[in-house]
């Protein structure tokens, strides 16, 4: 099998965890905190491995700028915006709106390159995903349905970002002559200077009180979430391209479904289960149409449908 893929099922399975990580954490810290401590713990790893293997070079800052860009876009902003959401939505829900990040990706590489028309294809796989989003959010009634519009308008701001940032990553990025290990330790030390700069740090040691949320932070959101993932993260874009990486997105809300329900008790309403075959759905739509994605888009459902309790609602 193609390393790429296995690295695929590896990313959104980390990603899929991270929710509900996020939510445990919000109990002690402040989204500030979460992303400074998340950042803090997933960098020095990357570091201490740089440096043994030498992938780090003094002229790699040549590219600062690239790596600013993306340490806001990827993780700061990106970080920042979900830990508010995952604080005011189920940890189930949030994990749904993730998936609107393809679409966000597919809006955001059309208008900076814009080398194609929209197709009538591509446009109601948009309308789709968007109406999923409109499902879950349920705007004049989101608070009787239990679903706070301003944690679903953080995940959407999130999804924006790092939409933005998968499409920045395969204008500039992708032809660079820098390892997976270098981009990815060169952004996460750029983004830990500026979540520094910014953090609150007022109370920041009461989560180590928690045994659950301190290693829910430290390895599910750290080690796992930042370090590893985005490692593999710019391993599937240089392998695969940024625009089959963004539909890693697949499996994300199905693992944070899953766990919502059966690690935290989280009801599933009907609706979240069209909803999200809806996001899925124009995802789907979207990327389906370069024959070089299907066998990865297969991929992604096969694992996808891995979890039976909700298997009925990603079905075909």
């Amino acid at each position: 099998m193609n390393p790429a893929y296995l690295a695929f099922a590896a990313l959104g399975l980390i990603w899929g965890t991270n929710f509900i990580f996020m939510k445990w954490a919000s109990v002690y810290l402040t989204a500030s905190q979460i992303v400074f401590l998340r950042v803090l713990f997933g960098f020095l790893p990357l570091l201490a491995c740089a440096l043994f293997t030498g992938a780090l070079k003094w002229r790699h800052l040549r590219h600062a700028h690239h790596f600013v860009v993306m340490a806001l876009l990827a993780t700061v902003l990106y970080y920042y915006a979900f830990a508010k959401g995952s604080a005011l939505l189920a940890s189930g829900v949030a994990g749904m709106l993730s998936g609107a990040i393809p679409l966000v990706s597919f809006v955001c590489a059309w208008a900076l390159s814009r080398q194609q028309r929209p197709t009538p294809r591509m446009l109601v796989g948009i309308f789709g995903g968007f109406v999923g989003v409109l499902l879950i959010a349920q705007p004049g009634s989101a608070h009787s349905a239990g679903v706070n519009p301003a944690g679903v308008a953080y995940m959407l701001a999130g999804s924006l970002s790092v939409g933005c940032s998968f499409a920045y990553a395969r204008r500039f990025l992708s032809g660079l002559d820098l390892s997976p290990l270098a981009l990815s330790t060169w952004q996460i030390g750029f983004a830990l200077l500026i979540v520094t700069c910014i953090a609150d740090f007022d109370g920041i040691t009461r989560v180590a009180g928690d045994t659950r949320a301190f290693l829910g932070l430290m390895l599910g959101l750290g080690l796992c979430g930042t370090g590893i993932a985005f490692i593999l993260y710019y391993f599937i874009v240089g392998r695969l391209g940024a625009l089959a990486a963004s539909s890693v997105t697949y499996i994300p809300p199905v693992v944070a479904l899953f766990l919502g329900a059966a690690i935290a008790g989280e009801s599933l309403r009907p609706v979240d289960g069209v909803a999200m075959a809806a996001i899925l759905g124009g995802v789907y739509l979207l990327q389906s149409r370069d024959p070089a994605n299907e066998k990865l888009l297969g991929f992604a459902r096969k694992i996808a449908a891995l979890c039976p309790a909700i298997r009925r609602f990603i079905s075909a």
